[in-house]
């Protein structure tokens, strides 16, 4: 069988290139004789890979000079936790759209440090499928101390296109979407991402966040998840995961071997295009969100019978198709189409999916 197509949302597959490039280097890291793991983040030859992965990825999304890239743990979820201690006061009122399941795990954590959380809108059922409520219908608060979203729902294959027209600071959780098309970063004050999607692995998370919302942390905020010591200390005032550092770095070298973040942009979207167009065509499958609220990352779908469930996934890790099992929340099927995923993984789904449907 030739090599498998990774389809899990996360820890989801990495580029061939980077994984067969830190296997090279794994014992013998920049003609050191060690791994990289082995090394002190101290040294300067990793405070140099460090600070070039930092200038990649500021590249790569065009950061602005009044931004600040932070290196952190404990994925998008520690970034529930840190977003509201670090930019908004215990009696402030907070801003969250709920598009989905991870936007409703970041509002449960938001009211654990943040007095009023007003939920602006929410995920809606429309006869086209799932969708996000109007926004002439968002109830906003004209004093929040920030306004929260997730572009891009991993679960509920749910996307927001274009970014919200609001006069807070706005936050986003881009842990599924980072560096998949163009962005206009100053449109934010914080970006947050866990890295298991279209960075590296797990555990890990990028934070980036703009000059005027630092020294605002909570007194009791967690030293490691404060924004400002992290910012001051290079994201290195504990010891960081020193081996996905390295590996993000490599991730972003190879997008910029790929034509950037402008070329990965369209080929994601000739990805998802082709995947969608093969589902509606289909009577066998269908896809359950509305045209225009689809993830160009995450393409859940539904069989006709889902007592073919089980055969088709059977069938499909058979043919080195892994990781379509839809989110334990929601059932059915997905298929995450990160940036690592080429156009031969799509082609090889949709043969599978149309050969299936003819022998069901």
């Amino acid at each position: 069988m030739s090599a498998p197509f990774n389809f899990s949302a996360g820890p989801a597959m990495l580029p061939a290139e980077v994984m067969q490039q830190a296997q090279e280097e794994f014992l013998n890291w920049n003609q050191l004789g060690i791994s990289v793991m082995e090394i002190s983040h101290r040294d300067p030859v990793f405070v140099r890979m460090a600070e070039q992965a930092e200038q990649d990825l500021r590249e790569l999304m065009a950061i602005p000079e009044n931004y600040r890239v932070l290196f952190m743990h404990g994925g998008g979820r520690g970034q529930f936790t840190a977003v509201p201690q670090n930019i908004a006061g215990p009696e402030d009122t907070v801003d969250y759209l709920d598009s989905g399941i991870w936007s409703e795990f970041a509002i449960r954590e938001a009211k654990k440090y943040v007095k009023h959380v007003n939920v602006v809108a929410g995920a809606v059922t429309t006869e086209q499928g799932k969708a996000i409520a109007a926004v002439n219908d968002w109830q906003l608060s004209p004093q929040a101390a920030y306004f929260h979203y997730c572009p891009n729902e991993t679960v509920d294959g749910i996307a927001l296109h274009g970014v919200p027209d609001v006069n807070v600071p706005i936050v986003a959780d881009m842990s599924s979407n980072i560096l998949s098309e163009p962005l206009d970063v100053s449109r934010f004050g914080v970006i947050y991402a866990g890295a298991q999607k279209n960075i590296g692995p797990s555990g890990f998370a990028i934070a980036i966040v703009r000059d005027d919302l630092l020294g605002r942390a909570q007194g009791n905020t967690s030293t490691i998840m404060d924004y400002t010591v992290q910012a001051a200390e290079n994201s290195m005032y504990n010891t960081p995961n020193t081996f996905a550092w390295y590996l993000a770095g490599l991730v972003f070298q190879w997008l910029k071997r790929q034509g950037g973040v402008a070329a990965m942009g369209r080929l994601n979207q000739a990805k998802a295009a082709k995947l969608y167009d093969y589902i509606d065509q289909s009577s066998f499958y269908r896809n359950p969100v509305h045209p225009a609220y689809r993830s160009m990352m995450n393409v859940p779908f539904l069989l006709a019978d889902e007592a073919l469930n089980d055969a088709f996934l059977a069938q499909a890790e058979a043919a080195g198709l892994l990781g379509l099992k839809g989110h334990r929340f929601v059932g059915g099927m997905r298929a995450s189409i990160y940036n690592a995923m080429p156009m031969a993984g799509i082609d090889a789904l949709i043969e599978f999916m149309r050969e299936f449907e003819r022998n069901a």
